[in-house]
């Protein structure tokens, strides 16, 4: 007996081949209009929907396949005595394979941005009923969104005899059900633009499978969120190098998110998602020189990110040192070959290299989200604050600004030692800004009283003066915080009794 299957797609790729294949396996054919005229102009033997049912496409075309006869062949249990039953008297025929994909409702409302009306034209209403019926009764339909799938759905035919085991079914169904949720998706954060709606759902594409998480026994993979428009990683390209792992992924991020904070050739070399060290100069080698020798023993397997060209000279200074990921906006040919001759860094290509983030940041807990608005306030620094009785001198302004737009970018509690161009000492996700202090000057050697003006950046305030006593012993001259403790005068009297310059910025920047 004659199985029936019903191809009604928007996108066309492979389904001559798959009507062949189908045609070849017993299968009857009908289409909705755009598929048969396809079809038929290559001379495959299918018929029109409309004709079969004997009801016409309406109102330009919006209704094709809405139709009790349609959804009652897709919808019936085939075990079920009385649904044949129904069938039959109503001489409905079964349907047992649906093959559909929908309007491009993406391209049209985020890749094109139509006007509203015409947006309204692709949300696709039939093609989501038929993909939600046939799933639904996967266990006697099989349903079929992607092209992908064509070929593997003929290969088992091929070798099962016309028969599709119900583990695939089950699969294609899960697939069908997450292809529909992430298309309404997309129509709901289209007309809801609030980001804190009473109800919403993000729409993610897995993009790739990785080797494991943070740790082997954990599975992990790679989607990419339809909804954002930022310059990312998804726009950047592996020139070189094996697979990136989970940890890559978040320290590159973590890497290219401070170097584009600054205009000047700048360099952040990633260990953990902390920085060991950032620095910027008039040339990007000497940027990364400057960088490297802040933390050289924690530099080892760093990932390190550049916002200008790889180099030759460049290349020639990190190839001397084992690096797990090198991202940049391009590479110069010669440095390219130089490099490439490690197997194991990984190059990565990172287009777009610009000042563009996610409006919206999303943290898992058990059950649930939290959901805040990314950090990305656009500060002012002529609404800070001198509350010292010394103001800083321009050497000192320039390192104030340079350590607190890479505190911004470090674990709370945050301590960023730094000049105007280079941190000589960090102190990451400590539990007392204290410790993060002492462990930000052991890794600066204390050197802070030879530069002629370290700034120490908080994330957060002080809640008392004793990292600024530490910070004095250490050659500290200026310090910048957000201010806002009830100790904020003992912090103030500690800074002018060290002669050392305080400013207030009003904001804090903490990064758990």
């Amino acid at each position: 007996m004659k199985k029936v299957a019903l191809l009604s797609v928007y996108e066309k790729r492979g389904i001559v081949d798959l009507a062949r294949g189908l045609i070849a396996h017993n299968y009857d054919i009908i289409c909705t209009g755009g598929t048969y005229k396809m079809l038929v102009d290559n001379r495959v033997d299918v018929k029109r929907l409309s004709e079969v049912i004997d009801a016409p496409e309406m109102i330009d075309g919006r209704v094709k396949t809405l139709h009790p006869s349609v959804f009652a062949g897709i919808l019936a249990k085939r075990n079920n005595e009385k649904h044949m039953n129904e069938l039959k008297e109503n001489n409905i025929f079964p349907i047992d394979l649906v093959v559909c994909n929908l309007y491009p409702f993406y391209k049209a409302a985020y890749e094109m941005n139509m006007p509203e009306d015409d947006v309204l034209e692709y949300i696709d209403i039939g093609g989501v009923s038929l993909i939600r019926a046939a799933a639904k009764n996967f266990k006697d339909v099989i349903v079929v969104i992607d092209p992908d799938d064509y070929k593997s759905i003929i290969d088992e035919m091929d070798q099962e005899g016309n028969i599709i085991n119900i583990i695939k079914r089950r699969e294609l169904a899960t697939k069908a059900f997450g292809y529909t949720m992430g298309y309404d998706s997309l129509i709901s954060r289209y007309f809801g633009k609030d980001i804190f709606a009473e109800q919403f759902s993000n729409s993610y594409k897995k993009t790739a499978d990785l080797r494991y998480g943070e740790n082997p026994h954990q599975r992990a993979a790679l989607y990419r969120d339809m909804f954002s428009n930022a310059s990312s990683f998804f726009t950047a390209e592996k020139l070189h190098g094996k697979q990136l792992s989970y940890n890559n992924i978040v320290d590159l991020e973590a890497a290219k998110d401070i170097v584009i904070e600054f205009d000047k050739p700048t360099c952040a070399i990633i260990k953990h998602s902390n920085p060991c060290g950032v620095a910027m100069a008039d040339n990007i080698v000497d940027a990364y020189r400057l960088a490297y020798i802040a933390d050289p023993i924690s530099a080892y397997g760093s990932i390190i990110a550049l916002n200008r060209k790889v180099d030759l000279e460049t290349a020639s200074e990190i190839k001397s040192n084992f690096v797990e990921v090198l991202v940049a906006p391009d590479f110069d040919e010669e440095a390219f070959s130089m490099l490439a001759t490690k197997k194991n860094i990984r190059l990565i290509k990172y287009r777009d290299m610009e000042k563009s983030v996610d409006p919206v940041i999303y943290k898992h807990i058990t059950g649930g989200l939290l959901v805040q608005e990314n950090d990305t306030i656009e500060e002012d620094d002529k609404t800070w604050r001198i509350v010292s009785e010394r103001e800083p001198n321009d050497k000192e302004w320039r390192a104030l600004k340079f350590a607190w737009k890479v505190a911004k970018h470090v674990k709370s509690n945050a301590i960023v030692l730094a000049t105007e161009s280079r941190t000589y000492g960090i102190g990451a996700g400590q539990m007392s800004r204290v410790d993060a202090c002492e462990l930000a000057i052991k890794k600066s050697n204390a050197v802070g009283s030879y530069t002629g003006g370290t700034a120490m950046a908080s994330d957060g305030f002080f809640p008392f003066r004793d990292s600024i006593d530490i910070a004095h012993k250490a050659g500290v001259s200026c310090v910048i915080e957000p201010g806002g403790s009830v100790r904020d005068r003992d912090v103030i009297d500690a800074c002018n009794e060290h002669g050392m310059a305080l400013v207030f910025t009003g904001i804090r920047h903490f990064k758990h």
